[in-house]
């Protein structure tokens, strides 16, 4: 197993429309446009690919300014518990601070808290939300 990472990576969206399905156990969104979304919202992204396979992706969105927020944390199901997510997160972590950034921020659900907080080094923190 060979892992590269790239920052702002190209992809097609069917294979990430398939990432996206088996990440979060969601029926194949076919018609999702990744580009067009990352294109207005994100600072980058990091894929990570297996002999050219997507294997991993995290999105990065920000604020313009000094705000970054990790969102859309995926790995393959075979290629979990290999570290790939940790350097998904490392990867787009010296990303945002090269771009300036100073605040990474990150909302998990209660099950993920050993790979955020122990795993890539996030702190835990008070938030809110709404459901709309």
């Amino acid at each position: 197993m060979s892992i590269t990472y790239r920052w702002r990576d190209d992809f097609d969206n069917v294979e990430i429309n398939r990432l996206h399905a088996e990440a979060f156990n969601a029926g194949e969104s076919e018609g999702r446009d990744w580009r067009a979304a990352l294109s207005e919202h994100a600072l980058g992204w990091v894929t990570a690919r297996d002999e050219g396979h997507l294997v991993g992706f995290v999105n990065v969105v920000w604020d313009s300014l000094v705000h970054a927020w990790i969102q859309d944390t995926m790995v393959a199901a075979d290629h979990r518990s290999r570290g790939i997510g940790a350097q998904l997160i490392k990867s787009a972590k010296d990303q945002a601070a090269q771009a300036g950034c100073e605040w990474l921020h990150v909302d998990f659900e209660d099950d993920l808290g050993d790979f955020y907080i122990g795993a890539c080094g996030f702190t835990p923190t008070s938030a809110g939300l709404i459901h709309l």
